[in-house]
């Protein structure tokens, strides 16, 4: 066996360990807990009153952070990229703040801004909206934890993008309106896919800002990762392991159809869907031409 060979065996080896090691291994292990005392057990632990509205809640404000943060950071994004402006590089660094701070310190901001005694919480308390204890506080602390992604996965394919195409459709007589989403989008559709994808998947799983802002309801503003902490404090594991599949499932599968749907339009069906699609036509003869025609 050649050095190449034994160079190339060795890295793939070590990628695949590194991969196996630290997040299938983990998988695999509470996979098992979950279901350690059978599938009946693991859907009662999902179907508890607590636990269900805890899945509920966790799937709808995460679906409404990635419509806020896919059009808003689609915008930011645009404008980013598009427009030189006095703070530009300023903005552009704030980015990727909520990157680079714990998300517990990014709920005890949000805590502060719309809290009661703020003025600011104390003007939205008089108009009846509460941030704070509320899904509103839940969607912020969202927003601002995923709030990068979509931002940062469509930036490099915007700066990348030529604007002959863009042009082209004015000349033809296309309003600014059409031509972003009949030339802009569809260039840019694998980037904004990503970003809304991974801004969904982390909102799933998002724990420290949301505690902070939440105020651990049960059955009114209690996520699936503050249920999860709680069932672990109430010496349940089994039910938190219970939960925790299901978020992981839910992350899993979103991740694979990304994976899918960013792939060449020819490779994005899998390979057994495109043997049962395929239909075979029937091949006439000119004889049974003229048969159907009589």
């Amino acid at each position: 066996m050649s050095r190449y060979t034994l160079t190339k065996v060795a890295l793939r080896s070590a990628a695949i360990g590194y991969v196996l090691c630290l997040i299938l291994l983990p998988l695999t292990a509470i996979g098992f807990q979950s279901f350690e005392d059978g599938l009946i057990r693991f859907m009662d632990d999902i179907q508890q009153p607590q636990a269900k509205a805890a899945l509920i809640l966790t799937l709808e404000a995460a679906l409404l952070t990635t419509v806020i943060n896919a059009l808003f950071g689609t915008l930011s994004a645009w404008v980013l990229v598009r427009y030189t402006f006095p703070g530009r590089g300023f903005l552009n660094a704030l980015v990727d703040l909520p990157f680079a701070i714990p998300t517990l310190v990014a709920g005890i901001m949000i805590a502060a801004l719309y809290g009661a005694t703020s003025p600011i919480g104390a003007w939205l308390l008089k108009g009846g909206v509460e941030v704070l204890y509320n899904v509103p506080g839940i969607v912020l602390a969202m927003l601002f934890v995923t709030m990068p992604f979509t931002i940062r996965s469509l930036q490099p394919v915007l700066m990348e993008l030529e604007q002959d195409q863009e042009e082209a459709a004015y000349t033809l007589g296309a309003t600014p309106w059409q031509a972003f989403w009949r030339v802009t989008v569809p260039s840019v559709l694998p980037g904004l896919l990503t970003g809304i994808f991974l801004t969904f998947v982390r909102a799933l799983g998002e724990f420290g800002s949301v505690v902070i802002v939440a105020g651990n309801i049960p059955l009114k503003t209690q996520v699936a990762a503050v249920y999860v902490y709680g069932e672990i404090e109430s010496y349940n594991p089994q039910g938190a392991t219970s939960v925790s599949v299901v978020v992981l499932i839910v992350s899993f599968l979103a991740l694979m159809l990304l994976e899918r749907l960013t792939r060449p339009p020819g490779e994005r069906l899998p390979t057994l869907v495109k043997r049962a699609l395929k239909v075979q036509l029937p091949v006439f003869s000119s004889n049974s031409k003229l048969h159907i025609q009589n």
